[in-house]
């Protein structure tokens, strides 16, 4: 028996209100870490942690698939009552997280070098960012770790225990940035200090809701199903063409954030700060928002597992409404709001006046994004890897001759070819909707 509640309107709303909440709380570090910094006034250090996140950023999301295809993945496998399953994705995405995290730990220098080689930056501004980054790469085995568990917990629609382990990583993650920057002075190294210590308590936490959620102690997997169940060839085989793909996708995703930083970067440190603070506002809706495309994975997935067309269907309606709807929400906040914010973030006259000049485009993105948003969780919980990655490589060509394009109109170029970019990616992914429903009546057709 599945663990999705039948699809209506309030079950999905009362499965995204802990993830609305859970994903608010990620960008409200983000302002969090802006405000400690920023209201020191030193711009320049500001401006590392801003190109620290980003340089982060593509190195652990690049990763992603250990969160977005295990969701896919568990899901569907809930939906066919396939529970040794169940059990055994988590094991193999908690191992694969501790490996890879563990390797990017060994490799942290070269990797660091080259990506500052790649961004713009003056010299304050690199040192900053360069030991943010430091301090973050001894949190990455457990970062990456807690991606599969959060894949995993949102798969199963158990999303008030993803809440819960967000929740306790948000607060410890607030708690040590306080401590490091206000309490030992340690500027941009304590914010990354802060932020990988509170991975490694997410970590131990998500191990133990994982226990309560599922069969038992996760790592008591291997005697109970067997090493053979548990690491099948067509299971491996499936778990890594769908992770390959994904991986492929996020990377060229995280390339266009990091160009789209970069842009900012060549403009000054007055400018990266000003975007860098707007981004925030961007990211909590965005993280917002995808409480409903994280909902349509777990249902469109628990759709694919059952093979049904119609529940299929459903579940993209009604994620869908919700999604349009608090987007209109969002964008009249950010509006109405967006300069009150944008003075308490940073004390720094410039990065505010840069700032309040391009707000309205801060604003209008939650509307914007929604579709890309929205396509990208319905892929994902279909697990069509494939398209997302040649959507994904596509779009990030086209937004970077965009953004090339724009690039003597300043920073207005930037912010109109980064609006663009989302509409790319609605368009690149709706181009391949109707063979997902092609595929999906197939699937259909072989069950009958």
């Amino acid at each position: 028996m599945t663990t999705a509640h039948p699809l209506t309107r309030s079950s999905v709303f009362a499965q995204a209100w802990p993830i609305m909440l859970g994903q608010a709380s990620v960008p409200l570090v983000g302002i969090v870490d802006a405000i400690v910094i920023g209201r020191t006034g030193d711009a320049a250090a500001l401006a590392g942690v801003a190109l620290g996140a980003t340089v982060i950023s593509l190195i652990f999301w690049s990763f992603g698939f250990l969160r977005m295809g295990m969701t896919g993945l568990t899901a569907q496998a809930d939906g066919a009552d396939d529970r040794s399953e169940v059990d055994a994705l988590l094991l193999r995405g908690l191992t694969a997280g501790g490996v890879i995290g563990l390797v990017l730990m060994a490799l942290q220098y070269p990797i660091g070098e080259l990506a500052f080689s790649l961004l713009a930056g003056g010299e304050q501004v690199s040192t900053e960012a360069g030991a943010y980054v430091t301090m973050r790469f001894f949190g990455a085995p457990a970062a990456l770790a807690v991606f599969a568990i959060n894949g995993w917990l949102l798969g199963l629609g158990r999303t008030r225990a993803a809440l819960s382990l967000q929740i306790v990583m948000n607060a410890a993650n607030i708690a040590l940035d306080l401590l490091f920057v206000w309490g030992f002075d340690m500027s941009a190294a304590g914010v990354g200090l802060g932020t990988a210590g509170a991975e490694w308590i997410a970590l131990a936490c998500g191990v133990a809701i994982a226990a309560r959620v599922g069969s038992g102690n996760p790592f008591s997997l291997p005697s109970r199903i067997g090493w053979k169940a548990l690491f099948a060839a067509d299971a491996m085989k499936r778990l890594v063409q769908v992770n390959r793909d994904i991986m492929i996708r996020t990377i060229a995703l995280l390339f266009l954030f990091t160009w789209f930083a970069n842009a900012g970067a060549r403009q000054g440190t007055v400018t990266l700060a000003a975007n860098h603070v707007l981004m925030q506002f961007v990211n909590l809706a965005a993280f917002v928002l995808d409480a409903f495309a994280f909902t349509a994975e777990a249902r469109v997935g628990n759709a694919v597992g059952q093979r049904s067309r119609p529940q299929f269907l459903h579940a993209v309606r009604l994620t869908a409404e919700f999604a349009f709807g608090s987007s209109l929400v969002l964008l009249a906040l950010i509006w109405a709001y967006g300069d009150v914010a944008i003075a308490a973030i940073s004390t720094d006259p410039e990065v505010q006046q840069v700032a309040g000049q391009f707000l309205i485009f801060a604003a209008l993105i939650p509307l914007i994004g929604t579709p890309s948003w929205m396509l990208d969780g319905i892929f994902i919980g279909a697990t069509r890897g494939r398209a997302l990655r040649n959507a994904a490589v596509a779009v990030t060509l086209l937004y970077i001759a965009l953004d090339l394009t724009l690039r003597p109109f300043g920073n207005l170029g930037v912010w109109l070819a980064f609006c663009g970019g989302y509409v790319l990616r609605a368009s690149a992914l709706a181009v391949y909707f109707p063979a997902l429903l092609r595929d999906l009546d197939g699937d259909k057709d072989q069950a009958s």
